[in-house]
């Protein structure tokens, strides 16, 4: 009999997984640096990391981009990256196919995909500016007396991703300023309204304005003075119950207290956020509202080699595609006409016998006898599989939180939020439904088929409150849907006895893991790159810019600091050390038995109209 992962495999070409196709068809990424050029921009300062040199936050930016240009380069070869600079006298050079942008706006480098002799460009800049620090200013001159309208500034970028990005990407803005004030002054109302209404224009054209704004203890940035009455708010409020001078209504921007951070910031939003699924939630018969699922945890890998076919000029790539070939023929079998069985024990000698039997047979009858072996069609498994069911989430009942065991959580879980695109008044359905389960603490129960191919689940929808920190880094509101286990899931531990370690024991042990505990109990991943992969992708990105590699530059930020960790807490392992010789329950050696896995019995049944 075939193996059950075969029937997985069974996907008609042209079936899409994800249903809102306009937006997550595209795998590719577009990223537009929107960077101030004002005179602060270009102001320049000693530079905190070399001795007798100057920088700038301009130059600070621009190199942020091209380590994010040549990241991209290995990690995302097919994503495309754009600059573009306001606040500055120089014009855009147009094309037929590029519009001319607004006054005091300029394409650096307009969007096109990841090469090397674009980021080179950069580079060279950079290196001109390093020998002599006016190069930028010469450059790029900033424009003296009124600066530019951040309403221009918005129209612009949308101009310079309409040329050059493609229309199922996901496009971002990287918009970056030191300027918490661009319109003070007569007049900055009617600016501000022109800004905010070029941004929603953006926003409806598929792109997300994610802000950095550069903060130094000479000049703080004060986002309620212009930003928090422009920029869209991402949390689950009503427009009209939004406080405009309230900052935190913005909890997507990053206010960087040092510019050298920056590229530390840029990182963590490198990557985009793409949606696994986008279905319905079907909350009660008639009532339903959009929402999509996205991944919070997923394994990074080495990309995918590719084959080239050497055509003596060139090489191009070698597309691999699967086809089934009919023996007797010799002619490629059309997939549509295709048919899926299983063996179910037949002896060579059973099927020599079907073979006659079948050639006395009409070729276009298909005949199957009692018993024996049967076919099904594509359709027929994708039934099987989604027992009928289409894409969409359905609530079923509501249970106390603590009902929900910290072993049922056997898989990664999927966040949700509400899409407002998809049904209108998703964002408020969605958070009154958090706020209750929040506030009776009690969690949704869910059947849910996410995609087209998938099988239905039964979830655990936990309720999760919007937190936003000092530093703008935020947990949006939202549900996290956590896969229940079935029965033969969860099995019998094969040890049934613990030996508890002694109160003398825990306490010398908790001494020294407070000592070397991570500062705020939090582990940022985003700081402790793969060593294999880093170093894989290093030597990538030298090969791709034709630069000598020094394997011994190399820094492995998971290896620990022993040194420090002998320093901090010492002595503290010693007594905890000699503390465990002297405890007689460290000496005891258990042996597990063989223990086969018991199944659970069902608490209770669903009746099927709950699940159709």
């Amino acid at each position: 009999m075939a193996p059950y992962d075969d029937w997985n495999k069974i996907d008609e070409e042209e079936d899409e997984e994800l249903q809102d196709a306009a937006y997550f068809e595209g795998k590719r990424d577009v990223i537009l640096f929107c960077i101030d050029c004002s005179e602060s921009m270009l102001e320049l300062r000693d530079d905190p990391d070399y001795e007798d040199t100057q920088t700038c936050h301009l130059f600070t930016v621009l190199e942020a981009a091209v380590q994010i240009q040549k990241k991209k380069v290995i990690v995302g070869p097919n994503d495309a990256v754009g600059i573009m600079l306001f606040n500055t006298t120089r014009k855009s050079e147009t094309s037929r196919t590029q519009s001319e942008l607004k006054r005091g706006t300029y394409a650096y480098q307009p969007i096109s995909p990841l090469s090397a002799p674009t980021i080179q460009e950069t580079i060279q800049l950079l290196d001109a500016f390093r020998e002599d620090p006016e190069e930028l200013r010469r450059a790029f001159p900033p424009v003296k007396g009124k600066k530019v309208p951040m309403g221009d500034v918005f129209t612009s970028c949308n101009w310079v991703l309409r040329d050059g990005a493609p229309k199922t990407a996901t496009k971002r803005v990287f918009l970056i300023t030191d300027e918490d004030d661009p319109h003070s002054g007569p007049g900055s109302q009617q600016l501000i309204t022109s800004a905010r209404t070029t941004l929603i224009d953006l926003t409806q054209a598929g792109v997300t304005v994610e802000p950095f704004f550069i903060s130094t203890p000479e000049k703080p940035f004060d986002v309620s003075k212009f930003y928090s009455s422009v920029l869209l708010p991402t949390n689950l409020a009503d427009e009209d119950e939004i406080d405009s001078s309230d900052p935190s209504v913005l909890p997507e921007s990053i206010s960087i207290s040092r510019i050298e951070d920056l590229l530390a910031q840029m990182r963590f939003h490198e990557v985009p956020k793409r949606a696994h699924f986008s279905i319905p939630f079907k909350l009660a018969e008639g009532l339903s509202i959009g929402v999509k699922g996205y991944g919070l945890v997923t394994e990074q890998k080495k990309g995918t080699y590719k084959y080239f076919i050497d055509l003596g000029e060139r090489m191009e790539v070698a597309s691999v595609r699967t086809v089934y070939i009919d023996e007797a023929r010799e002619a490629e079998v059309d997939k549509n006409k295709m048919v899926y069985g299983m063996s179910l024990g037949y002896t060579a000698a059973a099927a020599e016998e079907d073979e006659e039997d079948e050639s006395k047979i009409d070729s276009n009858v298909r005949i199957v006898k009692v018993g024996k072996r049967p076919f099904y069609t594509a359709e027929d498994i994708r039934s099987f599989r989604t027992l009928g069911l289409e894409p969409g989430i359905k609530l079923l009942g509501f249970k106390d939180r603590n009902e929900l065991a910290f072993e049922d959580n056997i898989k990664h879980s999927q966040f949700i939020y509400p899409d407002e695109l998809a049904y209108s008044g998703s964002k408020r359905t969605f958070s009154a439904l958090i706020k209750s389960l929040v506030k009776k603490k009690k969690i949704g129960l869910v059947l849910a088929l996410t995609r087209k191919n998938a099988t239905p689940m039964f979830y655990a929808l936990l309720p999760q409150e919007e937190k936003v920190d000092e530093g703008g880094w935020n947990d949006p509101a939202g549900f996290h849907l956590i896969p229940l286990p079935f029965a033969d899931d969860i099995r019998a531990a094969a040890v049934e006895k613990g030996f508890r370690a002694s109160d003398e024991l825990k306490d010398a042990a908790r001494a020294w893991i407070d000592k070397l505990s991570v500062k705020n109990g939090a582990y940022p991943p985003d700081s402790y790159p793969n060593p294999a992969l880093a170093y894989h992708n290093a030597q990538l990105e030298a090969s791709a810019f034709r630069e000598q590699y020094d394997p011994d530059s190399f820094e492995d930020l998971t290896l620990p600091k022993y040194e420090m960790i002998h320093k901090r807490a010492g002595a503290l392992m010693k007594a905890w050390k000699r503390a465990l010789v002297n405890d007689k329950s460290a000496d005891v050696v258990t042996a597990p038995g063989k223990l086969a896995g018991t199944k659970r019995k069902a608490a209770s049944l669903f009746p099927l109209s709950l699940l159709f």
